[in-house]
């Protein structure tokens, strides 16, 4: 690591590392609603009320980590911290963020599977967990518009092929979707680089792909690794990356849990990717949960330390862009595909009234993620009340 990078030019009126520590936390205790209350929340502290940082900066530092895989909040609450600080402030504010809903999820994880849950517990994993395909849906439709606006003028049919790849993918081949992501970038960066650009930047993918690990500890921690290092557009796409893996294939947990599993990262505040610590948990435990959380994260905090100081050149470089301009749709087309497994989770025709239901409230009248979630897990614990099945 270069100098440059372990000492960023400094803001003026910079925060100490303890101010870092409380402000981080702070925003990782109450960031419910995903990333684009993450960057709202950053936005607000540290170019609106404390001017660490100017909006030109604040701007820039999102359309650097939106060039990156994995979860995009989590690293631009890394940078940010980086930017402020260095090093220290990096490791500091990108924990303070994690934690807070990280320990919130280990615990709900204890509650929702433990071995014998209370009923109500169960109904309201139930109902909640019915409506997690809607807000698939909900997240994929708000990611078109934006990628679609720099896509329409230069490649609109390779756009469309490239979301429909990805929504076929997630719907249909679970763990393998990472390829298709992959492929789908390294195709258009052949369209717009030369051959031997594309080989250069692609073939890394297929020796990658055959470390997959035969079961164990290996198996949870290549499964974080996807979620946390390639998956592009984060939230959504980390679904069917391990939705096969956990129930399928490993039968870590049930499909019944897995919804659970969704629908706490999307109750708890923080990142939606530490929604594989609940996966971690199913299938080793305290130490699972922990261990895929380092897994998932390590490559964020990598990306950041690693090459903050080189962000001005990758906005402007090429091939980067011409990488996402194919893995970008791709992902939104396999965030709304993972609405497909998800909903083909659901056992009971009741759980179907109760998506239906989420769906009206999510996309029809706009109401708020966790606020639906949470109707939709009080109703399921009525229903159950009264008598209706639970899916085994």
């Amino acid at each position: 690591m270069g100098a440059e990078s372990s000492n960023p030019p400094a803001s003026r009126g910079a925060p100490d590392l303890g101010e870092i520590l409380r402000q981080w936390g702070r925003i990782g205790a109450i960031g419910f609603g995903g990333p684009p209350a993450h960057v709202a929340l950053f936005r607000d502290l540290c170019v609106t009320r404390r001017n660490w940082l100017s909006g030109e900066q604040f701007e820039d530092a999102i359309a650097a980590t939106n060039l990156l895989p994995g979860p995009g909040s989590t690293q631009l609450a890394i940078f940010c911290a980086w930017r402020l600080r260095g090093v220290r402030g990096a490791l500091l504010g990108g924990a303070a963020f994690i934690l807070p809903g990280l320990a919130a999820i280990i615990l709900l994880a204890l509650l929702f599977l433990d071995g014998t849950p209370p009923l109500w517990v169960r109904g309201a994993g139930a109902g909640a967990g019915a409506a997690v395909a809607a807000v698939a849906i909900r997240a994929g439709l708000g990611l078109v518009p934006a990628s679609w606006a720099l896509a329409r003028l230069t490649h609109p049919m390779r756009w469309a092929a490239y979301g429909a790849l990805g929504l076929i993918a997630a719907a249909t081949i679970g763990p393998w979707l990472v390829l298709v992501l992959l492929g789908c970038g390294v195709f258009e960066l052949g369209r717009r680089r030369p051959p031997e650009v594309m080989s250069t930047y692609g073939l890394w993918a297929i020796p990658l792909a055959a470390t997959v690990a035969s079961g164990g500890l290996g198996a949870l921690a290549w499964v974080a690794f996807k979620v946390g290092a390639l998956s592009y557009g984060g939230g959504f796409v980390i679904v069917p990356l391990m939705q096969a893996d956990a129930v399928s294939h490993y039968h870590w947990m049930s499909s019944g849990q897995f919804l659970n599993a969704v629908a706490l990262g999307q109750l708890t505040p923080g990142p939606v990717t530490q929604t594989v610590a609940v996966v971690g948990y199913a299938a080793a435990g305290i130490w699972g949960a922990l261990l895929a959380s380092l897994v998932a994260f390590a490559p964020s905090f990598s990306f950041i330390l690693l090459g903050a100081d080189r962000f001005d050149r990758l906005r402007a470089d090429e091939r980067a862009r011409a990488f996402l301009g194919g893995a970008g749709p791709a992902a939104i087309g396999a965030i709304l595909g993972s609405a497909v497994p998800l909903a083909g989770a659901i056992s009971e025709t009741w759980q179907l009234a109760v998506l239906a239901a989420a769906a009206v409230a999510l996309l029809a009248l706009r109401r708020g993620v966790v606020a639906t979630l949470l109707a939709a897990g009080a109703a399921g614990v009525v229903l159950v009340a009264l008598g209706a099945p639970l899916p085994g």
